[in-house]
């Protein structure tokens, strides 16, 4: 007889089976929810290895420290003018090394206070100070503070390039780390204060001290090294020539940091401001920014170097010296039309530059106009158009028409808002008419324009459209003064130089410039007609102002509203080019071309002898 199971026996039995069902999709359900934690980790693992390479990879091909660090001091370099005059030394001029124990505790004070006030008691890299500086700029949802340390700093001054790239970057953070571990406080210190940049074209405390206070840095008092320290933050901003008050407002926040830093009191902080500050008197003149413009250029010419060198450039004191007082005299003249700054090239046919004003107050300002400005060149970029019709068939005889254009929304119109009908090549570039010359452009292809521009000197982007035969794209001063001095050769590119021979201090020729080989970039026929056109632009056109008794060839050139006023021309074997304008982009009052940049190009042309 078959027993039957008890019904609470199978009734339990379910129930442990349904839990164990329902344990078993429990842990179904938990493994489908994780399945991602295994690829997480794996993507995690590959990203520490790959930064783990990277970072390895930056430490095989680090420079040579040891090697960087022996450079105690940059090599000093001394510009040299045509005729072996100085224009001014960059680098440790001084080679008196100084070392941190040797300078009083509170030039020390003054620059750890201000720069890394935690810089003894961190690892070469602030953490507390760099988390500040995220949160601040967060917040700020810009750059608004920095947290490179001193040693960081140390160890990008360094590499001695300028590159930026993330390696760069992490070889620094290696090497501050590698020179924490290796040197002491002290002479990581030793290493900034003789190598970082303090303006007007000194490296290290020591230089500044002698340039700005004529003392050593050993000498100084607490108001001369709260300035010091005031200039690493920015040199050219609060160097103590250029703007005095700005670098006294910029030490008393030195001063302030200093007793923050718990180094000096309320009462120190007040006598310090009360102390004399050495004789600062500096001359800027005499080509200062072309000294500037050459030094940047010398290591493209030899490399780096350990000797310090004399350098001999092409620059004539005379051609200079009348550049900078004429520039300087026509604009504080002319301020009431608010014309606040300009700049001055001068090349010969050979390509070698003669002079160089790169603004009207190198003390106010460093900033070369006349190679890193980008302003637009008005009509003077007309010379371009004509030429390339001239090398396409035209001739300067030729009927284009002066009629009202349209192009899009876009309707430009002639100076004095008239038509001319149909006038000659030779008559619409004298006049500097605008319609005809987009007419012009028009019957020729914009990018031949544009490739000729570049083939004679223009290095910038050159916009193709139909307002780029106006002069509607930025260039550089420099380089419209290597496009005219094209036309003067007679068609030859003449690219600009200035260095002709370096030495070392000791007499040893380590550079000496060979000619380059002449390669035309527009034909004799074409330069001899564009040149003829230019000569009736200053005989009869709108650069009469810049008439002389013998021959001269020029353009005139205004952007809108009256931005930029440029003169372009040559004459007695010289292209010069002038540029007036605002820094601030601001309209001048009526000052086009043919007013002050032509009366300034005259009387330069009159003084060049």
């Amino acid at each position: 007889m078959i027993q039957k199971t008890p019904k609470k026996t199978t009734k339990k039995n379910n129930t442990k089976t349904k839990r164990k069902v329902k344990s078993t999709k429990v842990r179904r359900k938990k493994v489908c929810k994780r399945w991602w934690l295994k690829p997480l980790l794996l993507f995690l693992l590959s990203i520490m290895l790959a930064v783990g390479v990277y970072v390895f990879y930056c430490w095989l091909t680090m420079p040579d420290i040891k090697a960087a660090i022996e450079r105690t001091r940059l090599p000093a370099t001394t510009i040299l003018n045509e005729n072996g005059q100085e224009i001014e030394s960059y680098g440790g001029v001084y080679s008196d090394i100084v070392y941190a124990k040797d300078l009083p505790q509170y030039v020390l004070d003054a620059v750890i206070s201000t720069e890394d006030r935690r810089f003894y008691s961190h690892f070469g890299f602030d953490v507390i100070g760099f988390s500040r500086a995220m949160v601040v700029n967060v917040i700020h949802r810009r750059y608004v503070q920095g947290a490179s340390t001193i040693t960081q700093q140390v160890s990008k001054n360094l590499f001695l390039s300028s590159e930026k790239s993330i390696k760069r970057k992490v070889q620094e953070l290696l090497m501050a780390f590698w020179l924490e571990k290796h040197f002491s406080k002290e002479q990581i210190l030793t290493l900034y204060l003789n190598r970082v940049y303090m303006g007007a074209g000194t490296y290290g405390i020591e230089a500044a001290s002698q340039k700005f206070f004529h003392k050593t840095s050993r000498d100084i008092n607490m108001m001369e090294a709260a300035i010091l320290a005031g200039l690493l933050k920015a040199p050219a901003r609060y160097n103590p020539v250029s703007n005095r008050q700005r670098s006294v407002e910029r030490a008393g926040v030195v001063l302030q940091n200093m007793i923050n830093n718990h180094k000096i009191s309320q009462t120190q902080k007040k006598q310090a401001l009360k102390m004399p500050i050495g004789n600062n008197k500096y001359s800027f003149g005499i080509g200062k920014y072309f000294g500037d413009w050459v030094y940047n250029e010398v290591n493209a010419y030899i490399g780096e170097r350990d000797a310090d060198i004399n350098v001999y450039t092409t620059l004539d004191g005379k051609i200079q010296k009348a550049a900078e007082e004429i520039l300087q005299k026509t604009i504080e003249a002319n301020r009431d039309k608010n014309v606040t700054n300009g700049a001055i090239v001068v090349i010969d046919n050979g390509g070698a530059v003669r002079a160089m004003v790169g603004g009207v107050d190198y003390a106010k300002s460093q900033f070369n106009r006349a190679t890193q400005a980008l302003r637009q060149p008005g009509s003077s970029f007309k010379t371009f158009v004509y030429l390339t019709a001239l090398e396409n068939g035209f001739e300067p005889d030729d009927i284009i028409e002066d009629k009202p254009i349209t192009v899009g929304k876009w309707k430009p119109e002639n100076y004095d808002k008239k038509y001319y009908g149909e006038v000659s090549l030779t008559d619409a570039f004298r006049r500097s008419l605008n319609l005809a010359t987009i007419d012009l452009s028009s019957k020729i292809s914009k990018q031949k324009i544009i490739s000729l521009a570049h083939k004679m000197g223009i290095s910038t982007p050159i916009e193709n459209s139909s307002a780029m035969a106006l002069g509607s794209s930025e260039v550089k001063i420099i380089d419209m003064a290597v496009a005219y001095s094209t036309i003067a050769n007679g068609g030859f590119a003449n690219w600009p130089y200035s260095i002709t021979e370096i030495y070392t201090k000791d007499g040893y020729k380590i550079y000496e410039r060979i000619a380059d080989e002449k390669q035309r970039v527009i034909s004799q026929e074409s330069a001899e007609k564009i040149t003829y056109m230019l000569q009736k632009v200053i005989e009869s056109g709108t650069g009469k102002r810049a008439q002389l008794p013998y021959f001269a060839a020029g353009k005139t050139g205004t952007s809108q509203d009256y931005r930029d006023a440029w003169f372009a021309g040559f004459a007695k074997g010289y292209t010069a080019v002038v540029w007036l304008g605002n820094d601030n982009n601001s309209p001048m009052k009526g000052i086009g071309g043919g007013t002050l940049p032509a009366q300034i190009w005259k009387e330069l042309m009159q003084r060049i002898e």
